[in-house]
Protein backbone atom coordinates (compact mmCIF):
# COMPACT_ATOMS: atom_id res chain seq x y z
CA UNK A 1 0.00 0.00 0.00
CA UNK A 2 3.16 2.56 0.68
CA UNK A 3 5.35 0.88 -2.06
CA UNK A 4 7.46 3.73 -3.67
CA UNK A 5 5.43 6.48 -1.59
CA UNK A 6 6.93 9.50 0.64
CA UNK A 7 6.09 10.01 4.35
CA UNK A 8 6.12 13.01 4.97
CA UNK A 9 3.02 13.89 7.03
CA UNK A 10 0.58 11.89 9.15
CA UNK A 11 -2.00 13.59 7.50
CA UNK A 12 -0.89 12.36 4.27
CA UNK A 13 -1.59 8.72 5.46
CA UNK A 14 -4.49 6.44 5.24
CA UNK A 15 -6.02 4.91 7.95
CA UNK A 16 -5.17 1.74 6.81
CA UNK A 17 -1.80 2.71 5.90
CA UNK A 18 -0.99 3.92 10.02
CA UNK A 19 -2.17 0.29 10.79
CA UNK A 20 -0.49 -1.28 8.52
CA UNK A 21 3.01 0.59 9.66
CA UNK A 22 2.35 -0.21 13.28
CA UNK A 23 1.62 -3.79 12.59
CA UNK A 24 4.94 -4.28 10.96
CA UNK A 25 6.55 -2.24 13.51
CA UNK A 26 5.78 -5.02 16.14
CA UNK A 27 6.41 -7.80 14.17
CA UNK A 28 9.67 -6.55 12.99
CA UNK A 29 10.53 -5.88 16.80
CA UNK A 30 9.45 -9.80 17.71
CA UNK A 31 11.60 -10.92 15.24
CA UNK A 32 14.60 -8.64 16.38
CA UNK A 33 13.78 -9.81 19.64
CA UNK A 34 14.18 -13.27 19.05
CA UNK A 35 17.28 -12.72 15.97
CA UNK A 36 15.24 -13.89 13.15
CA UNK A 37 16.58 -12.47 10.37
CA UNK A 38 14.62 -10.15 8.50
CA UNK A 39 15.88 -8.83 5.33
CA UNK A 40 13.50 -6.86 3.62
CA UNK A 41 15.69 -4.20 2.06
CA UNK A 42 18.63 -6.25 1.06
CA UNK A 43 20.78 -4.49 -1.44
CA UNK A 44 19.09 -1.15 -0.78
CA UNK A 45 20.77 2.20 0.20
CA UNK A 46 19.39 4.99 1.94
CA UNK A 47 20.53 8.42 1.87
CA UNK A 48 20.30 10.03 5.24
CA UNK A 49 20.57 14.06 5.07
CA UNK A 50 21.33 15.57 8.23
CA UNK A 51 20.40 19.75 9.11
CA UNK A 52 19.65 19.59 11.58
CA UNK A 53 21.84 17.23 14.41
CA UNK A 54 20.31 13.91 16.09
CA UNK A 55 21.26 11.32 18.59
CA UNK A 56 17.94 9.03 17.99
CA UNK A 57 17.31 9.81 14.57
CA UNK A 58 20.81 9.26 12.82
CA UNK A 59 21.28 5.85 15.07
CA UNK A 60 17.34 4.27 14.56
CA UNK A 61 17.56 5.05 10.68
CA UNK A 62 21.13 3.60 10.31
CA UNK A 63 21.20 0.61 12.43
CA UNK A 64 17.22 -0.29 11.18
CA UNK A 65 19.13 0.05 7.50
CA UNK A 66 21.94 -2.86 8.44
CA UNK A 67 19.05 -4.59 10.66
CA UNK A 68 16.83 -4.79 7.01
CA UNK A 69 19.89 -6.02 5.00
CA UNK A 70 20.57 -2.77 3.42
CA UNK A 71 22.85 0.17 3.95
CA UNK A 72 23.00 3.83 5.35
CA UNK A 73 24.87 6.93 3.99
CA UNK A 74 25.25 9.84 6.54
CA UNK A 75 25.36 13.63 4.66
CA UNK A 76 25.58 16.01 6.58
CA UNK A 77 25.17 19.59 5.17
CA UNK A 78 29.62 19.59 4.79
CA UNK A 79 28.98 16.40 2.83
CA UNK A 80 26.48 17.74 -0.09
CA UNK A 81 26.53 20.52 -2.56
CA UNK A 82 23.42 21.71 -0.41
CA UNK A 83 25.54 23.34 1.89
CA UNK A 84 26.93 25.28 -0.94
CA UNK A 85 23.88 26.10 -2.77
CA UNK A 86 22.81 23.90 -4.97
CA UNK A 87 19.23 23.56 -5.72
CA UNK A 88 16.96 21.21 -3.79
CA UNK A 89 15.70 19.98 -6.78
CA UNK A 90 19.36 18.85 -8.23
CA UNK A 91 20.66 17.39 -5.47
CA UNK A 92 16.59 15.50 -5.40
CA UNK A 93 17.46 14.05 -9.07
CA UNK A 94 21.32 13.19 -8.47
CA UNK A 95 20.36 11.66 -5.46
CA UNK A 96 17.37 9.85 -6.96
CA UNK A 97 19.55 7.90 -9.68
CA UNK A 98 22.19 6.23 -6.75
CA UNK A 99 19.49 5.94 -4.17
CA UNK A 100 16.77 3.65 -2.95
CA UNK A 101 15.22 5.82 -0.57
CA UNK A 102 16.04 9.35 0.88
CA UNK A 103 15.54 10.52 4.59
CA UNK A 104 15.66 14.26 5.48
CA UNK A 105 16.31 15.72 9.18
CA UNK A 106 15.94 19.79 8.50
CA UNK A 107 14.18 22.94 9.38
CA UNK A 108 11.64 24.26 6.84
CA UNK A 109 8.64 21.68 5.83
CA UNK A 110 8.70 23.33 2.51
CA UNK A 111 12.36 21.55 2.06
CA UNK A 112 11.27 18.37 2.62
CA UNK A 113 8.28 18.86 0.06
CA UNK A 114 10.18 20.12 -2.60
CA UNK A 115 12.84 17.36 -2.19
CA UNK A 116 9.92 14.70 -2.63
CA UNK A 117 8.61 16.62 -5.26
CA UNK A 118 11.84 16.12 -7.37
CA UNK A 119 12.81 13.08 -6.33
CA UNK A 120 11.94 9.17 -8.04
CA UNK A 121 12.48 7.51 -5.14
CA UNK A 122 10.59 7.64 -2.14
CA UNK A 123 11.30 10.36 0.49
CA UNK A 124 11.21 9.84 4.42
CA UNK A 125 10.42 13.36 6.94
CA UNK A 126 12.39 12.44 9.91
CA UNK A 127 11.56 15.79 11.48
CA UNK A 128 10.68 19.41 10.08
CA UNK A 129 10.25 22.69 12.32
CA UNK A 130 6.26 22.12 11.62
CA UNK A 131 6.18 18.16 12.11
CA UNK A 132 7.84 14.97 13.49
CA UNK A 133 5.84 11.72 12.02
CA UNK A 134 8.02 9.31 12.55
CA UNK A 135 8.34 10.14 16.35
CA UNK A 136 4.42 10.09 16.76
CA UNK A 137 4.36 6.61 14.74
CA UNK A 138 6.43 5.38 16.98
CA UNK A 139 4.62 7.22 19.97
CA UNK A 140 1.05 5.18 18.93
CA UNK A 141 3.07 1.98 18.82
CA UNK A 142 4.68 2.39 22.30
CA UNK A 143 1.12 3.07 23.63
CA UNK A 144 -0.32 -0.21 22.01
CA UNK A 145 2.67 -1.95 23.62
CA UNK A 146 1.25 -0.40 26.93
CA UNK A 147 -2.21 0.04 26.46
CA UNK A 148 -3.55 -2.31 23.88
CA UNK A 149 -3.44 -2.37 20.14
CA UNK A 150 -7.42 -0.52 20.03
CA UNK A 151 -6.30 3.09 20.79
CA UNK A 152 -9.77 4.49 20.15
CA UNK A 153 -11.01 6.33 22.97
CA UNK A 154 -8.09 6.60 24.85
CA UNK A 155 -6.96 10.51 25.87
CA UNK A 156 -3.78 11.86 25.37
CA UNK A 157 -2.84 15.34 27.18
CA UNK A 158 -0.09 17.17 25.74
CA UNK A 159 1.53 19.54 28.18
CA UNK A 160 4.15 22.48 27.00
CA UNK A 161 4.49 24.23 23.21
CA UNK A 162 2.83 24.11 20.14
CA UNK A 163 5.54 22.80 18.55
CA UNK A 164 6.37 19.95 15.65
CA UNK A 165 5.26 17.26 18.29
CA UNK A 166 2.56 18.89 19.03
CA UNK A 167 1.07 18.98 15.77
CA UNK A 168 1.91 15.70 14.23
CA UNK A 169 0.49 14.04 17.72
CA UNK A 170 -3.01 15.78 16.71
CA UNK A 171 -2.58 14.03 13.43
CA UNK A 172 -2.17 10.69 14.93
CA UNK A 173 -4.00 10.81 17.58
CA UNK A 174 -7.33 12.06 14.82
CA UNK A 175 -5.76 8.87 12.81
CA UNK A 176 -6.28 6.21 15.68
CA UNK A 177 -9.29 7.55 16.66
CA UNK A 178 -8.11 9.06 20.30
CA UNK A 179 -9.54 12.19 22.45
CA UNK A 180 -6.01 14.61 22.25
CA UNK A 181 -6.31 17.78 24.14
CA UNK A 182 -3.24 19.88 24.35
CA UNK A 183 -2.50 22.66 26.93
CA UNK A 184 -0.41 25.63 25.65
CA UNK A 185 0.52 29.03 27.01
CA UNK A 186 -1.38 31.80 24.49
CA UNK A 187 1.01 32.30 21.88
CA UNK A 188 2.08 29.52 21.83
CA UNK A 189 -0.95 27.07 20.09
CA UNK A 190 0.06 24.49 17.70
CA UNK A 191 0.31 25.48 13.92
CA UNK A 192 -3.56 27.02 12.89
CA UNK A 193 -3.95 24.88 9.98
CA UNK A 194 -2.60 21.89 10.97
CA UNK A 195 -5.35 22.01 13.88
CA UNK A 196 -8.14 22.51 11.21
CA UNK A 197 -6.72 19.69 9.38
CA UNK A 198 -6.64 17.11 12.09
CA UNK A 199 -10.59 18.55 13.35
CA UNK A 200 -11.48 16.87 9.74
CA UNK A 201 -9.42 13.78 9.44
CA UNK A 202 -10.68 13.16 13.67
CA UNK A 203 -14.25 12.80 12.07
CA UNK A 204 -13.19 9.31 9.98
CA UNK A 205 -12.35 7.99 13.45
CA UNK A 206 -14.45 9.76 16.00
CA UNK A 207 -11.37 11.48 17.26
CA UNK A 208 -11.53 14.59 19.12
CA UNK A 209 -9.01 17.58 19.06
CA UNK A 210 -8.66 20.21 21.78
CA UNK A 211 -6.65 22.98 22.42
CA UNK A 212 -6.64 24.81 25.75
CA UNK A 213 -4.44 27.21 27.79
CA UNK A 214 -5.02 25.03 31.51
CA UNK A 215 -2.50 21.67 31.76
CA UNK A 216 -4.80 20.46 34.65
CA UNK A 217 -8.00 20.25 32.85
CA UNK A 218 -5.97 18.92 30.10
CA UNK A 219 -4.59 15.90 32.27
CA UNK A 220 -8.08 15.27 33.61
CA UNK A 221 -8.86 11.51 33.15
CA UNK A 222 -5.82 11.12 30.67
CA UNK A 223 -4.56 7.73 29.69
CA UNK A 224 -1.47 9.45 28.57
CA UNK A 225 0.43 12.21 29.38
CA UNK A 226 2.96 13.69 26.81
CA UNK A 227 5.97 16.45 26.93
CA UNK A 228 8.37 18.08 25.25
CA UNK A 229 11.34 20.03 25.63
CA UNK A 230 10.25 23.87 25.85
CA UNK A 231 12.63 25.51 23.63
CA UNK A 232 13.36 23.42 20.38
CA UNK A 233 16.45 23.23 18.44
CA UNK A 234 17.31 26.43 16.83
CA UNK A 235 15.15 28.78 19.88
CA UNK A 236 18.61 28.27 22.46
CA UNK A 237 18.18 31.89 22.51
CA UNK A 238 14.91 32.40 23.59
CA UNK A 239 15.26 29.82 26.62
CA UNK A 240 15.43 31.74 29.24
CA UNK A 241 12.22 33.11 28.07
CA UNK A 242 10.30 30.47 27.53
CA UNK A 243 11.30 28.77 30.94
CA UNK A 244 9.53 32.29 32.69
CA UNK A 245 6.68 31.32 29.89
CA UNK A 246 6.15 27.74 30.49
CA UNK A 247 6.89 27.47 34.38
CA UNK A 248 3.28 26.56 35.00
CA UNK A 249 3.37 23.74 32.10
CA UNK A 250 5.28 21.46 33.90
CA UNK A 251 4.53 17.83 34.37
CA UNK A 252 4.98 16.74 38.00
CA UNK A 253 3.33 15.03 40.45
CA UNK A 254 0.54 16.74 41.31
CA UNK A 255 -0.43 17.39 37.35
CA UNK A 256 -0.65 13.47 37.32
CA UNK A 257 -3.30 13.56 40.19
CA UNK A 258 -5.43 14.76 37.62
CA UNK A 259 -4.75 11.73 35.11
CA UNK A 260 -5.82 7.92 35.37
CA UNK A 261 -4.27 6.14 37.73
CA UNK A 262 -3.33 3.65 35.44
CA UNK A 263 -1.81 6.69 33.28
CA UNK A 264 1.41 6.21 31.29
CA UNK A 265 4.48 9.03 30.80
CA UNK A 266 5.87 9.59 27.36
CA UNK A 267 8.69 11.84 26.17
CA UNK A 268 10.36 12.02 23.09
CA UNK A 269 14.17 13.07 24.23
CA UNK A 270 15.90 14.24 25.24
CA UNK A 271 14.22 15.55 28.40
CA UNK A 272 15.76 19.03 30.98
CA UNK A 273 14.78 17.31 33.70
CA UNK A 274 13.56 20.32 36.35
CA UNK A 275 11.83 22.22 33.13
CA UNK A 276 9.45 20.59 31.14
CA UNK A 277 9.22 17.10 33.53
CA UNK A 278 10.61 16.37 36.92
CA UNK A 279 13.23 14.30 37.83
CA UNK A 280 10.71 11.91 40.02
CA UNK A 281 8.24 11.23 36.99
CA UNK A 282 11.05 11.00 34.29
CA UNK A 283 11.92 7.70 36.60
CA UNK A 284 8.76 6.76 37.60
CA UNK A 285 8.09 6.21 33.80
CA UNK A 286 11.52 5.81 32.46
CA UNK A 287 10.47 1.94 30.98
CA UNK A 288 8.08 3.97 29.01
CA UNK A 289 9.87 6.56 27.83
CA UNK A 290 12.69 4.59 26.76
CA UNK A 291 10.70 1.88 25.03
CA UNK A 292 9.52 4.83 23.05
CA UNK A 293 13.07 5.75 22.03
CA UNK A 294 14.00 1.74 21.61
CA UNK A 295 10.36 2.06 18.80
CA UNK A 296 12.01 4.89 16.50
CA UNK A 297 13.91 1.78 15.43
CA UNK A 298 11.29 -0.62 14.63
CA UNK A 299 8.81 2.13 13.69
CA UNK A 300 11.41 3.56 10.93
CA UNK A 301 12.37 -0.11 9.83
CA UNK A 302 8.59 -0.69 8.95
CA UNK A 303 8.17 2.40 7.63
CA UNK A 304 11.14 2.07 4.79
CA UNK A 305 10.32 -1.49 4.33
CA UNK A 306 6.99 -0.65 3.32
CA UNK A 307 7.82 2.40 0.98
CA UNK A 308 11.47 0.50 0.02
CA UNK A 309 10.25 -2.50 -0.90
CA UNK A 310 10.29 -4.29 -4.53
Amino acid sequence: MLKGKDLLSIHDLSVDEVNEILELGHELKAKQKAGIEHHLLKGKTLGMIFEKSSTRTRLSFETGMYQLGGQALFLSNRDLQLGRGEPIKDTARVMSRYLDGIMIRTYGHDRVEELAKWSDVPVINALTDLLHPCQVLTDLLTIQEHKGKNLKGLKMAYIGDGNNMTNSFMYGCAKAGMEFVAATPKGFEPDAQVTKNAIEDAKETGASITIIEDPFEAAKGADIVVTDTWASMGQEDEHEERVKIFKDYQVNAELLKKADKRVIVMHCLPAYRGEEITDEIMEAYADVIFDEAENRLHTQKAIMALTMCD
